[in-house]
């Protein structure tokens, strides 16, 4: 198998702020795989919180034999983006192949449309009021929070969109003591789930403690190794790909969470619909779906997904999978 890996940039439609930060710009990689008749496709977005740069995961990608299959790419690579992208490409190439959808051969039902998230940037109370008021036709606004004055942003938003489900993120920006303090006003403003409040490996201050509005186990859930660790501190897993390594794992993970009786969301980084696609059969029949990832750019891939007012859509063929 011949393997290629390029860098794109897709420009984002506004500066998208979270509390680590802004951008204006996804920097993606992109895998192609081909075995001379047929090519797979797989994107992956780099991300410094995970230690990974457009480099480092081209280095990744680079130091794989000639010869390798998605069973055995679980020994060759770590979980995370590089890994990803290459098993996304190898699913895309196996569909190809055999002239069927991926679902068909992974055993998955034929997938649907699913409701997804639609993330407002972290700004000023009256902006984020502002954004909230343009996007309340959506009916599951996410808020990107995790400073001191979270408050309130959380009540702008809430009077700029009265009827739309909330969930918060986080980002590792509160403490276990801050979210009990917030946890009785996150109910009054109808908020349903609120991710990683609590920074990575600085949980255990969860354990045990009631929690009135579920809390997303992001940063903290990778793949199946991560569970044992959520036990007692979380009540749902946000599954990413990016994370888990691909959607080979991904699947893995989502089975063993749901037997675990963890609750779970499908999340993303920022990236193009190829990136979305392989989610959309993650996503079938999550707590949330949080997979906006080309509504915030101002340019996409061809064939893009289809969004609506039923959700996102699963991909096209043409596009992936």
């Amino acid at each position: 198998m011949q393997v290629e890996v390029s860098r794109d940039v897709f420009r984002l439609a506004q500066a998208f702020t979270i509390s680590r930060g802004s951008r204006t710009e996804a920097k993606v990689l992109t895998v192609r795989i081909s075995d001379g008749v047929h090519q797979g496709l797989g994107e992956c977005v780099p991300y410094a919180r995970y230690d990974e740069t457009l480099a480092s995961v081209e280095a990744e990608i680079a130091s794989l034999p000639e010869a390798f299959t998605r069973d055995t790419l679980t020994e060759l690579l770590p979980a995370g983006a590089a890994r990803n992208a290459v098993d996304c490409a190898l699913w895309d190439l196996e569909a190809k192949r055999a002239g069927k959808r991926v679902w068909e051969l992974a055993g998955l039902p034929a997938p649907g449309p699913e409701i997804t998230a639609y993330t407002l940037s972290l700004d000023t109370p009256d902006k984020m009021r502002e954004q909230a008021s343009k996007n309340a036709h959506r009916p599951l606004l996410k808020i990107k929070l995790g400073t001191p004055d979270d408050m309130p942003r959380l009540e702008a938003v809430r009077a700029g969109a009265p009827e739309a489900k909330i969930i918060i993120d986080a980002n590792e920006g509160w403490s276990a003591e801050v979210y009990s303090d917030l946890a009785l006003h996150l109910v009054r403003l109808g908020v349903a789930l609120v991710e990683q409040p609590v920074p990575a490996g600085q949980d255990e201050p969860l354990l045990g403690m009631d929690r009135p509005v579920p809390v997303c186990a992001d940063e903290s859930c990778h793949d199946r190794s991560s569970l044992p660790k959520l036990k007692g501190k979380y009540d749902v897993a946000n599954i990413k790909l990016d994370k888990t390594g691909g959607l080979t794992e991904a699947l893995k993970l989502r089975a063993a969470a749901l037997a675990e009786g963890y609750d779970v969301m499908v999340g993303c980084m920022v990236g193009s619909s190829l990136a979305m696609a392989p989610a959309t059969l993650l996503a079938q029949g999550a707590m949330v779906t949080d997979l906006d990832g080309p509504l915030l750019l101002a340019e996409d891939r061809d064939n893009a997904l289809t969004f609506d007012h039923k959700g996102v859509h699963p991909p096209d063929a043409a596009l992936w999978g």
